[in-house]
């Protein structure tokens, strides 16, 4: 499908505008049908591909600027020149800020959507439902070897503010929502788990849809993959980290009650970690001795002072 053939789609004149974000490095085997998954959505709206390669080492790079050059008023590429992972930089950030839609969708270079209709099916709820801030649906998890039937821990079901405010999990490459946060906190580029951070930010403007008639995405496995290769362990971790972060973005603007449920949290899933459990034995059994020598020491003082009472 040409540009043009894409365009003449869209009504004019439109005030809807759809930012769609998409993040790679290394991606040369998958760009091509993430891109094309973009594409070929039949939308009513104009939309922009945001697409930012973290300096790949393959030839990604060169398969975006030759998707630039056949459709250049849809792709907006950002090609970094040094790699801004390894020096801290999350990517979706990066991509978020240079949006101008009013909505912003999500798709990854190693993921891609499977309906053609999806930002059509999410932008109409969206307008016709201003107490929604995001709207969402369901994915499955791809290998070279085939799908996997897997939950990977993605909300099924409508949630509220408060929900998304604790950041209830949302599969990634099915969000899309309002472009509403116009200034991205200091503690959403520190954050380990960036998505769900923006989750919860999102939850101060409304509530989350799940839009059950949108087909399933796929969230490709991979050698490469970023996050669908970290350990358990890590990915605990990174939970847990984004939990703190968001306890400090919360205790600065002085939201109490988040502030607090972040800090249970945080304290929970420590003491629930394997490694906790372990050095929490160890700081009982420190303190149980040193109380018992306290005791002791305090009892052998009182026979000392009381002795002659006892003769």
């Amino acid at each position: 499908m040409t540009e043009q053939e894409i365009m003449q789609e869209w009504l004019e004149p439109s005030t809807l505008y759809v930012s769609v974000c998409c993040t790679a490095y290394n991606n040369e085997a998958f760009i091509v049908e993430a891109l094309d998954s973009i594409l070929s959505q039949k939308t009513t709206f104009p939309f922009e591909i945001i697409v930012r390669d973290d300096a790949s080492t393959d030839n990604t790079a060169s398969i975006i600027q030759t998707y630039q050059e056949k459709f250049p008023n849809i792709i907006k590429p950002i090609l970094e020149k040094e790699n801004q992972y390894s020096q801290g930089v999350k990517a979706l950030p990066v991509t978020f800020a240079q949006a101008q839609g009013n909505y912003i969708a999500i798709c990854q270079a190693d993921d891609y959507w499977n309906d053609t209709t999806k930002l059509q099916q999410q932008i109409d709820f969206l307008e016709a439902n201003s107490d929604y801030v995001i709207t969402y649906h369901d994915c499955e998890a791809v290998t070279k070897d085939g799908i996997i039937h897997a939950d990977l821990g993605g909300a099924k079901r409508d949630l509220t503010a408060q929900e998304l405010q604790r950041c209830t999990p949302i599969y990634t490459l099915t969000a899309c929502f309002r472009n509403v946060i116009q200034n991205y906190p200091k503690e959403h580029y520190s954050a380990r788990i960036a998505d769900l951070f923006l989750w919860s930010m999102l939850g101060a403007y409304g509530k989350g849809k799940y839009l059950e008639n949108i087909k399933y995405a796929r969230y490709r496995i991979h050698a490469g993959g970023i996050f669908s290769q970290k350990t358990k362990k890590e990915r605990y971790e990174m939970a847990m980290s984004t939990d703190a972060t968001l306890f400090i973005y919360y205790s600065h603007r002085s939201n109490k009650e988040l502030s607090q449920y972040f800090k249970h949290k945080l304290v929970n899933d420590w003491i629930l970690s394997e490694n906790t459990r372990i050095l929490l034995k160890d700081i009982a059994f420190y303190h149980w001795e040193r109380f018992k020598r306290k005791v002791k020491g305090k009892f052998n003082k009182y026979i000392k002072k009381n002795l002659d009472r006892f003769n």
